[in-house]
């Protein structure tokens, strides 16, 4: 453990120094967010009447948009010079959302992603071979200061270059793996295309993937391609990026780092708090941001809380598999879709290849549409007969979603790669 005094609290002690956090996180806000106030004031509740956890239903929620009200800095809670570095997302739909942090948040991040490291196994003594995009985007950083804090060795390769990403698995012999899931599935079928046997010619032992959902038969595929133990990483740059929770060598959820982050689970529809134990929509308070806290900030991934201990003693709560996001749920024939559920299926079925897209077209919403690649080596076979895997997969997705599905054979290399997060639905309504 990277701070074995936090990792091992107990669920009291944990939610004792949450009560203690809220408080003053939320006196904190009111008096430095003017977005705040205003909230509070109108929705007729003040800081002193938040003194239990139960009282955080009160608060009203925030979400993304108000980023983007608020851009650039209309949340920051501290004068602009004390900001000593900003991230943004790509902003591709309108104004990016703007994050900032001063100097006590990027240590607090950089203690949540080498306490990451760690639950995951990751020791000074590992090679981390960070895959993730510089700049902008959370990711690159996060994972890099992190594993320099904990005292790994980082090599910076950043998106893209896969050939040399190869080539420095190989030489570099390193042991640790950071980038989406999405592309560690690509560096495994590029690493055969290139000659190459991960099983023999790198020395990786652990993977760090996130930054989009994956599901279990993807990991499973990962950790045979690769001969890796691959790890789920959640976090978004609202709540400074990767670290706000991680699967430890348990592989049983990911532990939300309960000392930062208080979580609910609220109805999406409703926005009422859930009982624990039911699947609901993730919602985080942050407990000691500076510059700019977040309170009952709704995420939109959809996922349950077990609250109970973890094989590996911690007592931190695990999120168990995040399913999908409430604002990615396609309705396919009156049927609620989330890409994860199609991804689930088709990663069963002998013989698909990883990759796969799933096309949206406003003149057949009542059938699920996906281009399927077909694995290299099924599709050589002189068993493969397209018309029944074809129907095969139809019937197996009708089986499973109770949704009309068309299913579109592709040759393997057939559907774009990407080196950073994988495209899976094709929205031609948008086009």
């Amino acid at each position: 453990m990277f701070e074995p005094d936090i990792e091992k609290m107990s669920l009291s002690d944990i939610r004792e120094l949450q009560r203690e956090r809220l408080a003053k996180m939320v006196k904190y806000s009111y008096e430095n967010v003017p977005m705040y106030k205003k909230r509070f004031d109108d929705a007729g509740i003040s800081p002193d009447s938040i003194k239990s956890l139960d009282d955080v239903s009160k608060i009203p929620f925030a979400v993304k948009d108000d980023l983007r009200q608020h851009y650039p800095y209309g949340i920051l809670a501290v004068p602009l010079e004390r900001i000593v570095r900003l991230h943004a997302s790509s902003g591709t739909t309108g104004k990016p959302t703007v994050v900032t942090y001063t100097q006590k948040d990027m240590d607090t991040w950089n203690r949540l992603m080498a306490r990451s490291y760690a639950a995951a196994g990751v020791t000074s003594g590992d090679i981390v071979q960070n895959a993730y995009g510089y700049g902008l985007f959370t990711g690159g950083l996060g994972f890099h200061y992190g594993a320099e804090l904990l005292g790994a060795m980082v090599i910076p390769t950043s998106t893209g270059n896969t050939k040399k990403q190869l080539m420095m698995l190989k030489d570099m012999q390193s042991t640790v793996l950071a980038c989406t899931p999405s592309y560690a599935l690509y560096l495994t079928e590029a690493a055969a295309n290139e000659g190459y046997d991960p099983l023999n010619d790198f020395n990786l032992k652990v993977g760090m993937f996130g930054a989009e959902p994956w599901s279990d038969e993807v990991r499973k595929r990962i950790q045979e391609g690769l001969g890796i133990r691959a790890h789920d990483v959640f976090g978004m740059s609202e709540l400074y990026g990767p670290g706000v929770a991680i699967e430890c060598t348990e592989q049983n959820g990911l532990h939300i780092w309960s000392d930062e982050f208080l979580v609910e689970t609220i109805d999406p529809e409703t926005g009422e708090v859930l009982p624990e134990g039911e699947r609901g929509e993730l919602v985080f308070t942050m407990l000691t941001r500076e510059a700019m806290p977040l309170l009952r900030y709704r995420t939109r991934d959809l996922a349950v809380v077990n609250y109970e201990e973890c094989g590996c003693g911690r007592c931190h709560p695990r999120i168990m598999r995040i399913r999908g996001r409430s604002d990615d749920m396609l309705i396919v024939g009156g049927v609620n879709v989330f890409p994860s559920q199609i991804e689930h299926v088709l990663m069963n079925i002998d013989g698909v290849g990883d990759q796969y897209l799933i096309v949206v077209d406003r003149a057949i919403l009542d059938v699920l549409q996906v281009r399927v690649e077909v694995a290299p080596d099924f599709f050589k076979s002189a068993d493969y007969d397209a018309a029944r895997f074809a129907k095969l997969m139809e019937s197996e997705l009708q089986a499973v979603l109770t949704i009309r599905a068309r299913v579109e054979l592709m040759e393997p290399g057939a559907l774009p790669r990407s080196e950073g997060k994988a495209q899976r639905v094709l929205d031609l309504r948008k086009q």
